[in-house]
């Protein structure tokens, strides 16, 4: 069986807001080492989750052996959030929610992301995500230079 195969992308639910508080906080705090340290608590991070995240847009979870791994959330056609935990990167549950958010965005996709994280880009890449635009940082609250992605199905180019 693939890793693949045991991992189950189900609809986020107000129950899963403190899990998927630690998976945000854990996955920044591992893969993007140059932002500034954590401020908020994991209560603030995970109503901040609950009112926020769960309520603003479409979120997604991944399970494998009983345990959210990562989530994705989706506001309109920008992705907003897709997070891993350290422990399972590189095992194709990026992926999977990745295509699940496609899914639910068929005139394509777009999203923000840091330009010093190299990593996310080339993932971003890999699934056939451009660069549309930068800037110097002055539109996101770490102050940090980002870039924008798009994604768009060749159906629609």
């Amino acid at each position: 069986m693939s890793d693949d195969a045991k991992t189950l992308i189900r609809c986020a639910e107000e129950a899963d807001a403190a899990v998927i508080a630690r998976v945000h906080m854990a996955s920044r705090s591992a893969t993007m080492p140059y932002l500034p340290p954590q401020t908020r608590s994991p209560e603030q991070v995970t109503r901040w989750v609950r009112d926020v995240v769960l309520k603003q847009g479409r979120t997604w979870v991944a399970v494998r052996d009983g345990e959210i791994s990562g989530y994705a959330s989706l506001d309109g056609d920008m992705l907003e959030h897709l997070y891993l935990r350290p422990d399972v990167r590189r095992q194709g549950i990026g992926t999977l929610l990745l295509d699940e958010v496609r899914r639910h965005s068929p005139d394509g996709l777009s999203l923000h992301v840091f330009q010093q994280n190299t990593d996310a880009r080339a993932f971003y890449a890999r699934h056939g995500f451009t660069v549309l635009d930068t800037d110097d940082g002055a539109r996101n609250m770490e102050n940090l230079p980002d870039m924008t992605l798009r994604w768009t199905p060749k159906a629609a180019r």
